[in-house]
């Protein structure tokens, strides 16, 4: 006998955008001080824990099979920063987050310069997004997130005494950090109140926040900025960007209260990104290049007029990166739908691709602090290989395996298999799938089929390993990543006819995709299981609106779900700055074609899967209440019996815990789910 779920009471908030009239019955759950919502909240975790109490012991296996494939002892291959000390960091059995460290040299004494433990105590949520010590190696600043809403504190330590000497508290971006060469001037990035990084600050160890001097700030609210430090500590880089347009600053490294200099003015439609080589900059660009180019031009002359061809366009190789030695440069590419790596010799120009020894598989540059250097650091993975990282020599064409990670638990890799196929899109456009199991599985129509999609942002899904995953693949599931439009799998174009008017080529590209699948056997038609996150989680909602008979069960992880209604309030954070990537639905045009699609907006009276929603209660990019308005709205209209549930985090955000072993516990409630719905829980 099924639970009765939680009641949530309508309160109808009526609109008539476009002399369209909208019912939005669930707009109070807006209210996160309300104590009501809170309470709604709490109500529809313990309805999903009671609901689900009969895979109490599934969850507990799957929880041990994940945490005994981690080598909780373990350390990462060190690094050479340019201040002459060697950084790496490890874990500890039963310690939920890395410690940071550091050594004089190989056989130096090891210091720690960051326990994160220590820092996470007395906090339900803690990250470190980024951290970054001073040239002279003297300081460290990191950025910390002590609530899953990315509001992060800039924080700076001495090493030498060990004491924190600034703590500036001043909304900063989770991403934004470069010191200066006087060790003592930190810039980063201050966000408005919808969360937009909008301003670059100037900081002085020593001084308060009040004191620190603004240096940039873009009005225009689709654009977002950021500050770095490039490798070869010449330059501070400003930069500012939208989905479709960027424009770079520079400052001098040697001269930090300088005005920033522009290095080309932003022209709408015109992407790049710089790094400076001496008295040179390579820029990669997409002008006239939907694939992107590369030019270069003296920093004397950075204007767009005297910018030459270094790499020019290729319709068939996709540009997405660049990384300046002194000698080399790497270009990050993207070829037949895979990523790649390319090495050209400054000197002569000659160039070579870095061999990679399984065709389905993702490399890409590592780190790489050091400037003066023929080495180059490389990770590598496969759906069947674990995360490698590698040296290479840029000059002897040598590449060096420093460590693979461990997986215990017998694994095997020989035992798994990974392969790409395609399925063919209801406008011909072929769509590339890959396809992961355990060997010996056959495509005979009997295997419980998951199927992973997101398809939004030129973000493209490339094939990871992951040592969680096996608890599916050993119970006999064939998991499957769609790498369908909206992404960039197959190049620039393949995002761009995913997005805005084009943007339902996302959904038909994945009902497609698990059509093929099923057809070619790889899925049993009454076991077959979808899953997505955020923009994911559109995804999950509209093909759930237009195909609901084609799927088993659906997870929705934090889903961008109430399309309408978000970006319709340009207080949310990242609506102004998505009007280009969804559109604004302040124009007619744009709100009827997001209206077709949206999931919140079209449910309807009939039968849908079982689903798994998940939310952060604390997320800043897909608030709470879409996954919880989506969920109340669907038990409204749904016509079947199938189970609905949905777990909200009440301390993190869109990632989820922050901490390495409540993600287990995550991971573990939603694989008993999905598994028991695929027929599974007894594996």
């Amino acid at each position: 006998m099924l639970m009765t779920p939680p009641d949530v009471e309508a309160r109808p908030v009526i609109t008539n955008p476009h002399g369209v009239r909208m019912v939005d019955p669930y707009s109070w759950l807006r209210q996160k001080e309300n104590p009501e919502v809170i309470d709604y909240l709490k109500a529809e975790n313990a309805y999903a824990e009671k609901s689900t109490a009969h895979l109490e012991d599934l969850r507990k296996k799957i929880y041990d099979e994940m945490l005994g494939r981690i080598k909780e002892d373990d350390t990462t291959v060190p690094w050479e920063a340019n201040d002459g000390w060697i950084y790496y960091s490890r874990t500890e059995e039963g310690k939920a987050y890395d410690i940071i460290c550091r050594k004089s040299g190989e056989d130096g004494e090891e210091q720690i310069i960051l326990n994160i433990n220590d820092l996470a105590e007395g906090h339900e949520f803690y990250d470190v997004t980024t951290w970054e010590t001073s040239p002279d190696g003297r300081y460290l600043a990191w950025l910390a997130d002590t609530s899953g809403y990315e509001e992060n504190d800039l924080l700076v330590k001495d090493l030498e005494t060990g004491e924190v000497i600034d703590a500036v508290v001043q909304h900063a971006n989770p991403f934004s950090l470069a010191w200066a060469n006087d060790n003592k001037t930190i810039f980063y990035a201050r966000q408005d109140e919808a969360k937009r990084p909008d301003r670059i600050f100037r900081h002085r160890l020593g001084t308060p926040a009040e004191d620190d001097v603004q240096v940039y700030h873009d009005p225009d609210g689709m654009f977002y900025v950021s500050a770095s430090r490039n490798r070869s500590g010449e330059s501070i880089f400003i930069g500012s960007g939208s989905q479709l347009t960027s424009e770079w600053h520079e400052i001098d490294t040697d001269d930090p209260e300088m005005d920033p200099r522009v290095i080309a003015p932003r022209r709408h439609g015109v992407e790049y990104e710089v790094d400076r080589h001496g008295d040179r900059y390579f820029i990669l660009t997409n002008d006239n290049a939907t694939n992107f180019k590369i030019m270069t031009t003296s920093v004397a002359t950075p204007q767009e007029r005297n910018w030459t061809a270094f790499i020019p366009h290729d319709p068939e190789v996709y540009l997405t990166g660049l990384d300046a030695f002194k000698d080399h440069l790497v270009v990050s590419e993207r070829r037949d739908g895979f990523r790649a790596l390319r090495v050209i010799d400054l000197a002569d120009g000659s160039s070579h691709q870095i061999e990679v020894p399984e065709q389905v598989s993702a490399i890409g540059t590592g780190m790489n602090a050091r400037f003066d250097t023929t080495n180059l650091r490389y990770g590598y993975q496969s759906p069947v290989t674990p995360p490698s990282v590698y040296d290479y020599d840029m000059n002897t064409r040598q590449a060096t395996l420093r460590k693979q990670r461990e997986v215990l638990g017998g694994f095997e890799s020989s035992d798994y298999v990974a392969v790409r196929s395609e399925a063919e899109a209801a406008d011909g456009a072929l769509i590339p799938v890959t396809v992961v199991h355990r060997k010996g599985i056959k495509p005979d129509g009997s295997n419980p089929l998951w199927v992973y999609g997101y398809g939004s942002y030129g973000s493209s899904m490339d094939p990871w390993f992951s040592s969680n995953r096996l608890s599916l693949l050993d119970r006999g599931v064939v998991f499957a990543i769609a790498h369908i439009r909206g992404g960039a799998e197959k190049g620039r174009s393949w995002y761009d006819h995913g997005k805005m008017e084009q943007k339902v080529n996302t959904f038909t590209d994945f009902i497609a995709v698990v059509e093929a699948l099923r057809d070619e056997g790889w899925g049993d038609p009454d076991r077959i299981a979808i899953q997505g996150g955020s923009a994911g989680g559109l995804l999950m909602g509209a093909v759930l609106n237009m195909r609901p008979d084609l799927f088993t069960v659906a997870q929705a992880d934090v889903p961008f779900v109430d399309v309408i209604n978000t970006m319709s309030d340009p207080s949310i954070p990242l609506t102004v700055g998505e009007y280009e990537e969804w559109g604004n639905p302040a124009e007619p045009a744009a709100f009827h074609r997001m209206l077709a699609y949206s999931p919140y907006d079209n449910i309807r009276e009939m039968d849908y899967p079982t689903i798994l929603v998940t939310a952060g209660l604390n997320d800043s990019r897909v608030h709470y209440w879409e996954p919880a308005k989506w969920t109340a709205r669907l038990r409204d209209h749904k016509t079947d019996d199938n189970l609905l549930i949905m777990k909200t985090n009440m301390g993190a955000g869109h990632g989820g815990s922050s901490g390495r072993y409540g993600r287990l516990e995550e991971l573990a409630f939603e694989y008993a789910f999905m598994l028991d719905q695929l027929g599974l829980a007894d594996r």
